[in-house]
């Protein structure tokens, strides 16, 4: 089973049950390297294998880009 969340501003679907981490692994998105905000609060590192991804969840995923 699946449900929908918005990832920075589009629909997507993910599997029911996926954990934060679960979905930045899915994508080869290195958790150290982004800065994740769910339902307008930001989410600590720490927290990104214990919360659950639900149905209409807004997500926010920001990587960090360097420059000079």
């Amino acid at each position: 089973m699946s449900i929908r969340i918005i990832l920075n501003g589009v629909p997507e679907e993910v599997s029911s049950g996926m954990t934060m981490l679960g979905f930045l692994q899915s994508r080869s998105i290195n958790p150290s390297h982004v800065v994740v905000e769910v339902n307008k609060s930001i989410v600590n590192r720490e927290r990104f294998a214990d919360l659950t991804l639900n149905e209409n969840d807004l997500v926010e995923v920001l990587r960090f880009v360097g420059g000079g």
